[in-house]
């Protein structure tokens, strides 16, 4: 089975990990604070959640494909839930998918710069200027004299 899953995503197995310092610390959360795991139990957790990762991927690009589509959507990722069985976890899932999706927004709307709105005769007086300038530094090398500063107070 191992080779199938190769074939599938391209990587070697050892590729195909979640990163040990996060499964640790998920686990450590869940478990009460009088128990510890070993950690080989730790290995196999973290390997059951990369087999349902494929699970689940796998079940959510056959969605998508049936729909036409070539990007896998989180709305591909719940119908795959809900069609292996896992419907308890859907309300969570939506959830969390509903909160990715306002923070994706929210980081949107702050990198975007607000733009620099102009009339039409501020944007022609700032062309004008521009070409102004543009033809002293033409006219200062063509004559070998310095340019006169660009402050636009000649």
């Amino acid at each position: 089975m191992d080779d199938d899953l190769d074939g599938l995503s391209g990587a070697p197995d050892e590729d195909l990990s979640l990163p040990k310092a996060t499964v640790a610390k998920l686990i450590q959360e869940m478990m009460p604070k009088d128990m510890t795991c070993a950690k080989e139990t730790r290995d196999v957790l973290a390997e059951c959640c990369v087999e349902f990762i494929h699970l689940l991927s796998s079940e959510a690009n056959e969605i998508c494909e049936k729909e036409a589509k070539k990007t896998i959507a989180g709305d591909h990722v719940i119908a795959a839930l809900k069609s292996l069985g896992f419907e308890d976890f859907v309300d969570e899932v939506m959830e969390v998918y509903e909160d990715h999706t306002k923070t994706q927004k929210d980081r949107e709307k702050k990198t975007l710069k607000p733009k620099m709105e102009l009339s039409a005769e501020e944007a022609a007086a700032i062309q004008e200027r521009m070409f102004a300038e543009a033809k002293a530094r033409m006219m200062a090398t063509a004559t070998g004299t310095p340019p006169a500063s660009g402050n636009g107070s000649s």
